[in-house]
């Protein structure tokens, strides 16, 4: 479900160096056009589906071009972020609405432990990820037999 600008919608996040879709997309794919004033996506077929640009967005101007098994023939599915949070709001192709609202953060800011509180090797030649094998349950992490 690569994004797309509504342009109609866009204002360029009203003339700032850097819109909010450039700044939070993770693989810089948002472009501002000075000359319009107007976002883009310079390559959607490398968009990673994060909906981040969409969610940010703070004149509702990027929408995601829907699967059919997941959006299908006339359906959608719609976010609002607000300051705390992100309401969905989900059409169905029956007309029915329902709405899903998720907190955008479940800790203050800045106080995210990114290990999860599990203790990290350094070992670059160790097969375990950073956190392993605690992370996993294990006293150890299993290896292939040879």
């Amino acid at each position: 479900m690569p994004s797309y600008v509504m342009v109609e919608k866009c204002d360029g996040c009203k003339g700032q160096d850097k819109t909010a879709c450039m700044y939070i997309c993770p693989n810089d794919l948002m472009v501002l056009d000075k000359e319009r004033m107007k976002a883009y996506n310079r390559d959607p077929q490398m968009c990673w589906e994060c909906a981040c640009c969409v969610k940010i967005c703070p004149q509702q101007a990027m929408d995601l071009r829907g699967y059919a098994d997941f959006i299908p023939m006339g359906a959608s599915a719609t976010p609002l972020r607000g300051s705390q949070d992100i309401m969905w709001t989900v059409k169905f192709r029956d007309g029915s609405i329902k709405r899903f609202k998720f907190p955008t953060r479940t800790t203050p800011e800045g106080t995210a432990d990114p290990t999860g509180g599990f203790s990290t090797h350094d070992d670059l030649n160790s097969i375990a990820l950073a956190t392993e094998p605690a992370s996993l349950g294990l006293s150890e992490v299993p290896t292939p037999k040879k």
